[in-house]
């Protein structure tokens, strides 16, 4: 067991051109085969300086991140030094347990310096929020204490073996002792992936899209069928179960077999019920959506289907999921381009949530339903707002204009930020035109909007007009961005770094 200190230095998405104070904390990690050792993504995240510490020993040693998932909220480090690894023993993982098993969970967690150790029962198994993530992964609930500086740590059945990583817990006044452990299935997930390919697939970037996770989604919006009137109007027959298909990705791979209103009636050859579970073991059922998490990318699966009353099988590959807007810009510093005080920057959660934690009434409600519900509609999108006007007598009567959207500009559809910038360099009309939501027009000068900006970044101390990913000439970093987020952030916290 070990104990992870971690210097972090995050991006101030609100000023994007500079980054916060660093600060510190520690969580807990544990070491595997390989010379690796596994703690969470939370406690690593934007790291500028990882060091770990092993129980008994004083020192602390330098260690490196070979892979990031905060889909899975896991990530892998390593440490260079001999004397670090003598006499060290990695752990041995065990199986899924079952309920009312009892584990124990070990950890470096607030309240004292040395470790900590605290026991309980599984009391539920199930798909789960991934509250860093935003994903929907397998999960198992604990009724064992998991409080901050835990995350990271073992969680152990009677055998000794490690059976899940403690990550999250629920914080709510009317309950206690609710606590969450990432099981081995999703670890070896992790750990397969990373070494198959050697890098994490779920933390890529493609051209302008961000890979959501290295766990497949199969990029459909789906209802359950529980109502007898709606099975009948799909011309389902008795016995036939499934759930139906809603809304269909524009460009997952599954697009060119799945149709909005099919019924899906089974995946991989497993039965899917009206309420969209499936038989998981002896007793239990399951969303069906765990079998989807458990291929890979580049993996195939056969989809049952009933379209117009007739039954068809298809075949779909998965490829890595991406969304419209993204949960994390892991170790990448946002873009932004400034045209005469007017800034402009790609929605993100991280943005949404430093401006107004997505709940304020600056945050119109377009951008909270896109936020949650966007999806890519072409390879290149993304959704450019208006952050701010820093203040100047060239964009006089718009200073109080924040957080919209930008649709057009003279009257050319935005498709990113990179395009928007070079339509903007390129304009020779006497008027720049911005039309954003709500109806809403910002009309400037061209020439008076080019000779203001050099000033206006004196005035407001901004090193550039852009970010350097939109720097003609650049390449930009392939790493990091990762999107998804379905829903608002809830109760559900990450056991956090102390």
């Amino acid at each position: 067991l070990t104990q992870v200190y971690c210097t972090h230095s995050e991006p101030d998405y609100s000023l994007p051109w500079q980054k916060q104070r660093q600060f510190m904390s520690t969580g807990s990690g544990f070491v595997i085969s390989g010379r690796r050792l596994l703690t969470n993504a939370h406690c690593v995240e934007h790291h500028t300086q990882v060091q770990v510490k092993k129980r008994g020993d004083d020192t602390k040693f330098v260690a490196r991140v070979l892979a990031e998932g905060p889909d899975c909220d896991l990530a892998l480090l390593t440490v260079d030094s001999e004397e670090f690894w003598e006499a060290v023993e990695p752990l041995k993982f065990g199986s899924l347990p079952r309920l009312q098993d009892p584990v124990i969970v070990v950890g470096y967690p607030m309240g004292g310096e040395t470790i900590s150790v605290t026991s309980g029962v599984v009391s539920r198994i199930e798909v789960t929020s991934y509250v860093h993530g935003a994903s929907e992964l397998l999960g198992v609930q604990i009724d064992a204490a998991i409080n901050a500086g835990n995350s990271g740590g073992p969680a152990f059945n009677e055998e000794g073996e490690c059976v899940g990583i403690a990550f999250q817990s629920l914080k709510d006044m009317d309950v206690e002792n609710i606590g969450f452990v990432i099981p081995t299935a999703v670890i070896f997930h992790f750990l397969k992936d990373f070494e198959q390919n050697g890098r994490y697939t779920g933390n890529i970037f493609l051209n302008f899209l961000s890979v959501q996770s290295g766990f497949p989604s199969l990029a459909v919006w789906w209802q359950k069928l529980e109502n007898s009137a709606m099975r009948a109007s799909l011309k389902m027959k008795s016995g036939q179960k499934g759930v139906l298909i809603r809304r269909v990705e524009p460009l997952a791979p599954v697009a060119s077999a799945v149709k909005a209103g099919d019924v899906l009636l089974s995946f991989d050859g497993v039965p899917i019920a009206n309420e969209g579970t499936v038989s998981f073991r002896t007793g239990e059922r399951i969303d069906f959506e765990f079998l989807v998490t458990q291929k890979y990318v580049c993996e195939t699966a056969e989809l049952e289907l009933l379209r117009d009353g007739k039954e068809l099988k298809v075949q779909t590959v998965f490829k890595p999921p991406v969304r419209l807007v993204p949960v994390h810009l892991a170790s990448k510093m946002p873009s932004y381009f400034i045209v005469a005080g007017l800034v402009f920057v790609p929605l993100c959660f991280p943005y949404l949530e430093s401006e107004c934690d997505l709940g304020e009434a600056e945050v119109s409600g377009k951008l909270r339903e896109i936020a949650r519900n966007g999806m890519v509609e072409f390879e290149d999108q993304q959704v450019i707002v208006m952050s701010q006007v820093l203040a100047h007598p060239v964009n006089a009567g718009y200073e109080n204009l924040q957080n919209v959207e930008v649709l057009t500009f003279n009257g050319e559809k935005i498709r990113n930020l990179r395009q928007f910038s070079r339509l903007v360099d390129s304009c020779t009309e006497e008027f720049m035109r911005f039309e954003l939501e709500r109806h809403i027009l910002v009309v400037l000068e061209t020439k008076s909007a080019r000779l203001a900006n050099e000033q206006i970044l004196r005035d407001f101390h901004v090193p550039s007009e852009r970010s350097l990913d939109l720097v003609e000439g650049h390449t930009p970093v392939t790493s990091h961005e990762i999107n998804g987020r379905d829903a608002l952030p809830g109760s559900i916290q990450p056991a956090a770094a102390a």
